[in-house]
């Protein structure tokens, strides 16, 4: 499904993140920044070493990444051309803030990519994984942040997709983009 919020083409697909030949992909990292399971995993197995080197080099053992931060790496062996990595928040009933920071996992990729002259990116469902998230809460939320984003920076980024893994998410975020799209 494709729309348009401001001069922004979104793209809603089902696919596999690490395929993407974008500017940027978007990793829903953990907070160590070392690999993990899910999207996080995928990408540092398909983009190779050199990113969990990067990963090493901006956030150094003994640290983290605090949820809704964001850090850029190489992409190493992805099509994109670099890795922004931000955290997301993990579940816990939605009345510890989940909503704010899931938003700020956004906004913050937006920016980033925005002030490095990034014009196409992908995200992933952030949080909807292991971090437990309820799929369409976080969906919701994440289309509203982008398209306020779109609406108040108009030509910063030229292409936003959105990519599930999964039939069944991919078709509840079109649902979702629809009733948007409706307001």
């Amino acid at each position: 499904m494709v729309t348009r919020f401001a001069s922004t083409r979104i793209v809603l697909k089902q696919g596999d993140i690490t395929r993407e030949k974008v500017d940027a992909i978007v990793n829903a990292a953990n907070s160590h920044m070392r690999g993990g399971g899910g999207v996080d995993g995928a990408i540092h197995r398909a983009g190779g070493p050199a990113i969990l080197e990067d990963c090493k080099r901006v956030v150094p053992d003994g640290t983290s990444l605090a949820p809704g931060k964001v850090v850029m790496t190489t992409a190493g062996q992805l099509p994109a051309r670099v890795v922004i990595h931000t955290v997301g928040p993990v579940w816990a009933g939605g009345s510890q803030g989940e909503d704010e920071t899931l938003a700020l996992c956004y906004i913050n990729c937006l920016h980033l990519a925005a002030s490095a002259g990034l014009k196409t990116l992908a995200f992933p469902a952030i949080s909807t994984g292991v971090y437990g998230y309820p799929f369409d809460l976080a969906c919701s939320l994440a289309l509203h942040v982008i398209r306020e984003f779109c609406r108040v920076h108009p030509a910063v980024i030229e292409e936003v997709r959105l990519i599930y893994f999964n039939q069944a998410d991919h078709q509840a975020a079109k649902t979702h983009l629809s009733a948007l799209n409706s307001e």
